[in-house]
């Protein structure tokens, strides 16, 4: 008896023994998991599962479906997947379609048709790169395919214009008109230096009997994206209202008979996406707030023109990243939170409860021992409440003191909310024996439209004194090692670490700035998408009596400062990165070995603004977690 007692205690150790923490290759065996969409009926939903392939470099993809009430799922051959297709006209007689068509002779083995094997490019505009490719000549262009005979017809032809939008455009940009007589896109017709300082990207009607083709959102100058329309016929899309601001407030506008009616004018958020209920009087759309991305209504009053009216429909600590589809008194949807990768759920709209539907990761996580993730408020400099995220270490003990770091967010207008990346990933970094401090600054969507705007033309003020405030505050606790302090970050947020390298008074041991601007000069002379600097740092270097920019490139230069730079420093830059280029990385880390500070340069050639290369990105992991063990 003392003996099996003595095995079932042993094993039981064991049990506990086998709990672990999330490392570096753990995080590249987590699942991607992508929902496809739902059938005709309802009743069966589809989604791709794809794996890190480490060896290979790679992913790999398999495909399933499963009933939308949950329960059993089988894998299915990508042939097999059958959802709702937007793309097929009402009477299934074409397909909407896209793919590159070139225009324009660029390249010297255009030019020249004698030299094939010229790699030259020749420029007479800027639009000359975008993202992490070279303008070849070729345009994303619309077509409309008909089922039966193939035939394909180019509704933009000859017309250097994109549609999808580059970098990231997709389907969201056509749709079918109702009766299936019109295709709506979106496309932002200026091109070469036009096109690189201007967001007003417009909503087209293209007549399919005549070929003609009506601007409907030409009044507004800034974004006009995602058309979409109810199943009686009224059409929704997304508003941005400012000329070459890239973060304004997104509103949801309504065209139908004529008048437009914007239906989130008075409601003090930013939407992410929308889907239109199946009542065609309400719009269920994601937005981010407090620290989170949730689920909102927003009723759309038709011809009576009453006041629309935003709710709130969903609360609690995670993000809800897209709205599939709706089905049955409920919405699919995906979530994530900083400790799990995205799964899919369905939201019951009349209990407001989530049900969790696949479980691709959820035995993976349930063999670790997984960080504490808590919200904290921090009153700022200047008497604001600032939200801030504090993700401690697994197994956290408060008697003990942790080495802690300050994250510094991008954008500088993106949301920091329960977001979960192979990257920047909180319980990677808890899970490592960090405290991780998260401060959701000025310049954030989710906490009102002002607090959004205050980051443009202020790059180095409030921004910088909200991160200062977050990390002396979240400090007090005993628990933090106050000697053991780091600021990392990636883009935005690796011009914070830059610019907090020369301004952090011998708070930080340690800094990584990934893809961060380091002169903002430099960044205006190369960076693709003119018109972001042109907002957010008022304008050129060269406007001497611009009070604002010259701020920008003067006070608020990250290179200003470096004389003040005496602490070590990791650089990570992208050789294909062009919103943020390659000087900006290779400046930084030239100018911290000539002062002879301890420093490292990890430089991936065929990576962009990201790191997308399963390899590349566990290089970075392991690099970064070296360097942190290392100097801190």
């Amino acid at each position: 008896m003392k003996k099996i007692t003595f095995l079932l205690a042993f094993l039981c150790a064991g049990f506990l023994f086998a709990q672990k923490t999330m490392t570096p290759e753990l995080l590249w065996q987590v699942k991607k998991v992508s929902p496809m969409g739902i059938s005709d009926n309802g009743e069966v939903l589809f989604y791709k599962v794809s794996t890190p392939n480490m060896e290979e470099n790679s992913f790999d993809s398999k495909y399933f479906a499963m009933k939308v009430s949950g329960g059993n799922f089988a894998e299915v051959t990508k042939e097999e997947v059958k959802v709702a297709d937007k793309n097929i006209s009402p009477n299934g007689q074409f397909l909407l379609m896209n793919k590159p068509v070139h225009v324009k002779d660029i390249t010297g083995k255009d030019i020249y048709k004698d030299l094939p094997k010229s790699d030259a490019y020749v420029f007479t505009s800027l639009d000359y790169r975008h993202w992490d490719t070279y303008n070849d000549g070729s345009y994303n262009h619309v077509f409309y395919k008909d089922t039966k005979t193939g035939a394909e017809t180019d509704i933009t032809p000859g017309q250097p214009y994109y549609t999808p939008q580059a970098p990231f455009g997709g389907d969201e940009d056509y749709v079918w008109g109702p009766k299936g007589e019109n295709i709506y896109y979106v496309s932002k017709k200026s091109a070469g230096t036009d096109y690189v300082i201007s967001t007003n990207t417009d909503i087209y009607k293209y007549n399919l009997s005549d070929k003609k083709t009506e601007n409907i959102t030409e009044e507004n100058k800034g974004y006009d994206t995602q058309p979409a329309f109810s199943k009686a016929g009224a059409l929704a899309y997304l508003q941005m209202k400012t000329p070459g601001y890239e973060a304004d407030k997104n509103d949801i506008i309504v065209l139908q008979d004529g008048v437009k009616q914007n239906l989130t004018s008075q409601w003090d958020g930013t939407v992410n996406g929308f889907l239109w209920a199946s009542n065609n009087k309400d719009i269920y759309f994601t937005a981010p707030v407090d620290g989170t991305v949730q689920l909102f209504k927003v009723d759309y009053p038709g011809k009576t023109r009453k006041m629309a009216v935003v709710e709130q429909i969903s609360k609690g600590q995670f993000d809800v990243t897209g709205i599939v589809a709706e089905n049955n008194g409920q919405l699919i949807v995906t979530r994530t939170d900083m400790n799990h990768a995205s799964e899919i759920f369905t939201f019951d709209l009349k209990n407001k409860t989530f049900k969790q539907l696949t479980q691709v990761n959820t035995k993976f996580y349930g063999k670790l021992d997984l960080p504490t993730v808590e919200k904290r408020m921090v009153t700022t400099k200047d008497g604001k409440q600032m939200l801030v995220w504090v993700i401690l270490p697994p197994n956290f003990d408060k008697n003990k003191k942790y080495p802690t770091l300050l994250y510094a967010q991008g954008g500088p207008q993106s949301a920091l909310s329960q977001f979960y990346s192979t990257r920047w990933n909180f319980q990677l970094m808890a899970s490592e024996g960090y405290i991780i401090v998260a401060p959701n600054r000025r310049g954030m969507p989710g906490h009102g439209v002002e607090w959004n705007a205050e980051i443009s033309g202020d790059w180095g003020g409030g921004a910088m004194q909200d991160y200062l405030d977050a990390i002396d505050d979240v400090s007090k606790e005993p628990y933090v090692d106050k000697n053991r302090l780091g600021a990392i970050g990636a883009s935005f947020g690796g011009y914070s670490v830059f610019w907090l390298a020369g301004n952090h008074d011998g708070r930080f041991k340690t800094f990584i700035a990934h893809d961060g601007v380091f002169d903002t000069r430099a960044m205006y002379g190369t960076t693709e998408e003119l018109f972001f600097v042109n907002h957010d740092m008022g304008g050129a270097y060269w406007e001497k009596d611009n009070a604002k920019a010259q701020k920008s490139f003067n006070e608020f230069n990250p290179i200003t400062y470096v004389d003040k730079w005496d602490t070590p420093i990791m650089i990570v830059q992208g050789g294909k990165d062009y919103r943020v280029p390659i000087e900006q990385g290779l400046g930084a880390f030239q100018a911290a070995q000539l002062k002879g500070i301890k420093s490292k340069l990890l430089y991936l050639p065929e990576e962009n603004h990201w790191v997308l290369q399963p390899q590349n990105a566990l290089v970075w992991q392991r690099e970064f977690f070296s360097w942190l063990k290392e100097t801190l």
